[in-house]
């Protein structure tokens, strides 16, 4: 089954995926690291990032490089058990950098969640460009 466990907590994932990327399109990095547990990992075009305080400057860094950055998410299949949960999210995003040069990424994340303190969080978030 592409979508398995309690409803609420599924839907409480897709929040957090949606709060992620209203934060991303805000240019807000306390409300995208906000979504991280503070061992999270993340593994981002051959790099892996450990750590929250890690994952948020690597994001910091990157976002000065584009004027425009918009970020869309589509839930793929998500299986919740217990406090933990596994799932595949697609991405679109549509990036101008300085140049103004326009670029439209497609990709998806393989992801792990885990519940702490009632509140879904990302554990560990592994991105596969699909299409450049």
């Amino acid at each position: 089954m592409a979508f398995a466990g309690p409803l609420p907590d599924q839907l409480a994932i897709r929040a957090l995926n949606e709060a992620y990327a209203d934060a991303v399109f805000r240019r807000d990095a306390k409300a995208w690291g906000d979504c991280w547990t503070e061992a999270s990992t993340w593994h981002l075009m051959g790099s892996t990032i450990t750590g929250r305080a890690a994952i948020i400057a690597a994001w910091e860094a990157a976002m000065p490089s584009f004027q425009f950055v918009a970020f869309f998410v589509q839930q793929g299949p998500l299986l919740v058990d217990g406090d933990s949960a596994s799932g595949t999210v697609y991405t679109h995003e549509v990036l101008e950098n300085l140049a103004g040069a326009l670029l439209r990424p497609v990709g998806r994340y393989d992801d792990r969640y885990t519940k702490q303190d009632g509140r879904w969080l990302f554990a560990e978030r592994n991105y596969t460009m699909l299409k450049g």
